[in-house]
């Protein structure tokens, strides 16, 4: 089954009751039994529930996985991996990564005992430096939040592989459409549905996808132990997204392809960042793990001037200036002081989240109106 067959059918299977086209929204948190542990397959909501299983059966089809795990959020999604592991191990991060799982790992998990290296992955000696006997797992963003870096996938799974530790890869940014880290060597791949899964803003929803039977028992052990599932009414939500998710990519990808070169020759604008462009550190290796270049673009105006980067995205009309992304509307956003607020300053400077940076999430309206709104912004 081809990836956009995937997309409507891939996991799913006839509703018995009444021959319901999509998966009916089991709104219960527990089910009849016959007798004393005699269900139907399901007991009770935080374990199982169908219509997250139909989510999570469609989430392990898109990623070529075998197992699929549907959490209450991204974050929940990271913090179901982390308990894989116990005090005094090692994990490698990229440095330049979300906010949200910087402060995860720093604030919450580092007083637990485990301990984590922040490093530029585009050079893979920095990877291997870091490894030692307590080094655990590798934790990779590709393409990076928000300075679009590259990671080479293949060449760290065959690093992970070499030195018999996981490899995970949070996927949110390219998608399962662009980009499928199982098929490159990750062990775990991991997701904010919220984005460009579910795909119209309106649900918050983590989600995992494995192709080992081992860590996918563990992990499901940890999300019915732990409940940071996500509800019926979300799951069905995300599961109605994924469906129509091949279409609302290819037009995601091919505005921002269209925006970057527009910003690129924009005489206010500093530099931008886009795998996408040839001159991009890690093009090749982004043309060689990637269908095509993602809607994500990041950029910074003359001068790495804050107030004029507010000023940037206070004055935008179509673009709405707010928190997330991956929804079919655009959004912009300053990640100083929104998405990666919660890192240190010098910490967020010195992968490049300075303060004149602007992130922009292309979304699938009509692209000269988008570019419009940013000549009048920009000036």
């Amino acid at each position: 089954m081809k990836f956009n067959t995937k997309t409507i059918h891939g996991g799913q299977i006839p509703e018995k009751g009444y021959g319901a086209v999509m998966p009916p929204i089991y709104q219960t948190s527990t089910y009849s039994q016959s007798s004393p542990g005699k269900h139907q397959g399901y007991e009770y909501s935080r374990t199982h529930n169908p219509t997250r299983h139909a989510l999570e059966n469609s989430l392990a089809s898109i990623e070529n996985g075998q197992f699929g795990l549907a959490f209450g959020s991204g974050l929940a999604a990271i913090d179901a991996v982390l308990k894989l592991f116990k005090p005094g191990d090692e994990i490698i991060s990229t440095n330049d990564l979300y906010g949200g799982s910087y402060r995860l790992f720093t604030k919450l998990f580092e007083k637990y005992g485990l301990k984590f290296h922040f490093t530029d992955m585009q050079d893979l000696n920095n990877v291997k430096s870091l490894i030692n006997l307590k080094t655990q797992m590798i934790w990779v963003e590709s393409p990076t939040n928000p300075m679009m870096s590259i990671v080479d996938i293949k060449e760290l799974g065959k690093i992970a592989k070499a030195n018999k530790i996981l490899l995970s890869v949070d996927n949110t940014f390219a998608t399962p459409f662009l980009q499928k880290p199982l098929d490159l060597g990750a062990d775990i791949v991991m997701h904010s549905a919220t984005k460009y899964l579910a795909g119209h803003s309106d649900v918050v929803l983590g989600a995992l996808v494995t192709d080992n039977k081992k860590i996918a028992d563990e992990l499901y052990f940890i999300q019915n132990a732990s409940g940071a599932i996500c509800g019926p009414m979300d799951s069905f939500l995300a599961l109605r997204g994924i469906k129509t998710l091949h279409v609302r990519m290819a037009r995601h990808c091919e505005n921002a392809k269209k925006i970057a070169f527009y910003l690129e020759s924009h005489p206010r604008v500093e530099k931008v960042f886009w795998p996408g462009f040839k001159s991009h550190p890690n093009h090749t290796i982004a043309k060689s793990q990637m269908t095509d270049f993602g809607a994500m673009i990041s950029f910074t105006s003359k001068g790495n001037n804050y107030k004029a980067a507010i000023s940037i995205v206070e004055n935008l009309k179509i673009f709405t200036l707010a928190e997330s992304l991956g929804g079919v509307e655009s959004l912009a956003g300053h990640p100083a002081s929104m998405t990666h607020a919660s890192i240190p300053k010098d910490q967020r400077e010195l992968s490049g989240v300075v303060d004149s940076l602007i992130r922009l999430s292309v979304g699938i309206e009509d692209v000269e109106d988008l570019i419009e709104d940013l000549k009048q912004a920009i000036g």
